[in-house]
């Protein structure tokens, strides 16, 4: 059974998860436009019951058959991935590079996931913010242009922040990637050990990846969501806990203000009355991106922008998140202190040392935290993931002028994008490996990060061929082992 804690001291019995996907707002109709989603979900499923013996008397194991079908890179949604990819937060997983193994003479002995949940309904502010925005449309009693007429006859049913059936897909095929690259790592009596934040789109995104897991093992390996830790409290999967951090409003409203006013002008002419705002317009794009994922179909919305004006939609998240979690923040990076600490515990296989967001009653304790596994996923939000790249020292912007996005002059010189950071399902793997000496690597104990399949470069460690020497990866996490350099009192005070 999965814990919960409910506070520092206290843990309670949580009930392990099947493969599912939460929707708490379903009603009558909402089949049709979900059914192409549902049948990866109901695939999924059966795969997992069929794998594990449950519709058959007696379980056979074939070396020849894959217990799940292939993953998709590019899920189906009617898009091209050249348009997803400019969806910035929003966006589905699609891997940002292809995956390269380890280089000759480099075995993996120990991974780390940190992963997002799935792709979601959204949250309960914006869908209303949506709602209003669409509210001012169909109040318009004569449409000058086509693409509006839609709205004529259409109801828009949001539900708020639970896992999507695509979300659940995306999760579940996650799993199956991980067990099929780290098989060699797990075993019946070491699997993996598998935390998450309390959200519950959080949680059943993590159950999707522990069944989807289980079943490329042919269940021979029982993989479930051993703790689950309340985001009230202390805790290194959520950025609750500084309350002073900037929310990079001011600079991502500096770019709303340059690229929404002229679609603004644009769709208020086509829709007379209808006086939309720079934020209801922002809201309508982002509308665009969830229809389209609750459906797994263009939604009628996207027919609204153009691609040029969804890249400036995806360069509002960017900025928003790096003046938020990210190195423009001024708390950004503080915010993934803990987890890194606990990153670093892990690696070295000695306690943690911390004094910012661990929950120490957790990480005291062999049941709750580990150190003898060789494979841990850790389930979370895109905020949380952005300062922990950030605390990490990952995707500095050294080609930019002061290392800094410009809130209101895109430059196409940033790898600071979203859609490759953090987009739904995203996931950032380290992996610990021992090198024999193969040239161009000495023969120690590596450390070697990749993000959405991307091997990042480490050069703050000094990094050969994406891969630092452990002992020098753990010197260069100088701001995280001295608790963010007295940043984390700034939270409070």
């Amino acid at each position: 059974m999965a814990k919960e804690i409910v506070s520092d001291s206290e843990v309670v019995d949580h009930v392990d998860h099947p493969p599912r996907f939460s929707d708490e707002t379903s009603r009558e109709g909402r089949w049709n436009r979900r059914r192409i989603a549902w049948v990866s979900v109901l695939a999924s499923l059966l795969w997992w019951l069929w794998s594990c013996g449950a519709l058959r008397t007696r379980p056979t194991l074939s070396s020849e058959a894959p217990a799940v079908a292939p993953v998709d890179n590019v899920p189906d949604i009617g898009f091209p991935e050249s348009v997803l990819r400019t969806w910035a937060q929003y966006a589905p997983y699609i891997p940002a590079a292809e995956y390269i193994p380890p280089p000759p003479g480099c075995a993996i002995s120990q991974v780390h996931v940190l992963q997002r949940h799935g792709a979601r309904w959204p949250t309960t502010d914006a869908g209303a913010e949506m709602k209003s925005a669409v509210q001012k449309l169909q109040r318009v009693k004569h449409y000058r242009e086509d693409y509006l007429t839609f709205l004529k006859n259409f109801t828009l049913d949001l539900g708020a922040n639970d896992l999507l059936p695509l979300g659940a897909k995306q999760s579940f095929e996650a799993g199956v990637v991980s067990f099929d690259r780290y098989t060699h790592i797990v075993t019946e009596d070491n699997p993996p050990f598998i935390r998450a934040a309390s959200s519950p789109r959080v949680v059943d995104s993590a159950a999707n990846w522990s069944a989807g897991f289980t079943v490329a093992s042919h269940c021979k390996i029982k993989a479930k969501v051993d703790l689950v830790i309340p985001e009230s409290g202390n805790i290194t999967l959520d950025d609750t806990m500084c309350p002073n951090s900037s929310d990079g409003s001011k600079e991502s409203k500096k770019w709303l203000e340059i690229f929404a006013p002229p679609i603004k002008k644009r769709l208020n002419s086509a829709a007379p009355g209808a006086k939309l705002t720079n934020k209801d317009t922002h809201q309508l794009m982002s509308l665009c991106t969830f229809h389209s994922q609750v459906t797994m179909a263009p939604s009628p919305f996207c027919g609204l922008f153009t691609a040029e004006e969804f890249r400036g939609y995806e360069y509002h998240g960017d900025v928003n998140k790096f003046y938020d979690n990210g190195y423009g923040g001024n708390l950004g990076r503080v915010q993934g202190v803990g987890y890194v600490n606990e990153l670093l515990a892990r690696l070295t296989g000695q306690p943690v040392r911390d004094h910012t967001q661990t929950n120490r009653t957790l990480d005291a304790s062999p049941e709750t935290f580990p150190l003898n596994r060789t494979l841990y996923a850790d389930f979370s939000h895109d905020n949380e993931m952005v300062s922990i790249y950030s605390a990490l020292g990952l995707f500095r912007q050294y080609l930019l002028p002061g290392q800094q996005l410009d809130p209101v002059k895109p430059c196409p010189l940033r790898t600071w994008i979203l859609s490759s950071l953090v987009p739904f399902s995203a996931r950032m793997v380290v992996e610990k490996l021992q090198c024999t000496g193969k040239l161009p690597l000495p023969l120690g104990t590596f450390v070697r990060i990749l993000v959405n399949d991307a091997v990042q470069p480490l050069e703050f460690c000094g990094g050969i061929a994406g891969l630092c020497e452990l002992h020098a990866f753990v010197a260069s996490q100088r701001y995280a082992r001295h608790d963010g350099d007295g940043d984390f009192e700034k939270c409070y005070n």
